[in-house]
């Protein structure tokens, strides 16, 4: 089922979604690769890559999860591409399609994809691509380490199901952290999920620029 183009135009440029088999779950044990070494093959090659492939190019641009996996390798196989700007607002489409469902197994799924991005400023993060996009939010006192912690907390606590999801784009601890407050206040969970998709989409299309230099 199509979205509304207002719904679509939020991802401009778009391509048009299309109804999606489901595939297997892939097994993602693979270590990721740095940001150094990462690469994207071109765009318009995604069509002939093998599936474990085309995993791996949603792993790069997002985070690894098997029902990313799922609800996307397959478009990767029987849609072209003009640019991987295009490639991730059709994910944000199908993304905002999850969020817009009554049902609650979507909601899940988009839960459980959204889940895969770490927790703003842990500790432990596998992610060597989160790890240097949070760089700045490793640096500051002790003081506002354990600030952030509980405000992850409360968004989760607000927000259940939801981690909170944000372009960090080079910003500190405290900017972050005002902007989590404000989002926490808002108590808006349906903006919620649409606000972390738009940030996922962000997320990801840095990384594309990043790693096709």
């Amino acid at each position: 089922m199509r979205l509304a183009k207002s719904v679509r135009s939020h991802f401009a440029p778009f391509s048009s979604l299309i109804s999606l088999p489901t595939v297997p779950l892939l097994d993602n044990t693979s270590t990721m690769a740095s940001p150094e070494s990462a690469t994207l093959p071109p765009v318009n090659e995604l069509k002939t890559l093998s599936t474990e492939s085309r995993a791996n190019v949603l792993d790069l641009l997002f985070e690894p999860s098997q029902q990313l996996h799922t609800l996307t390798v397959e478009l990767l196989k029987t849609q072209a591409f003009e640019s991987y700007d295009d490639l991730i607002a059709s994910v944000g489409v199908q993304l905002t399609e999850l969020a817009e469902s009554s049902s609650k197994s979507d909601t899940e799924w988009l839960e459980a994809i959204l889940g895969s991005h770490p927790r703003l400023g842990a500790k432990k993060v596998e992610s060597a691509q989160s790890q240097a996009e949070q760089a700045n939010l490793q640096k500051g006192s002790a003081t506002e380490a354990e600030q952030l912690q509980k405000l992850n907390e409360e968004y989760e606590t607000t927000y259940p199901g939801l981690k909170y999801v944000v372009f960090v784009n080079g910003r500190d601890r405290p900017t972050i952290m005002e902007d989590m407050r404000r989002r926490i206040a808002l108590k808006d969970i349906s903006g919620e999920r649409h606000a972390a998709i738009k940030a996922m989409c962000e997320i990801a299309a840095d990384r594309a620029r990043k790693l096709l230099g």
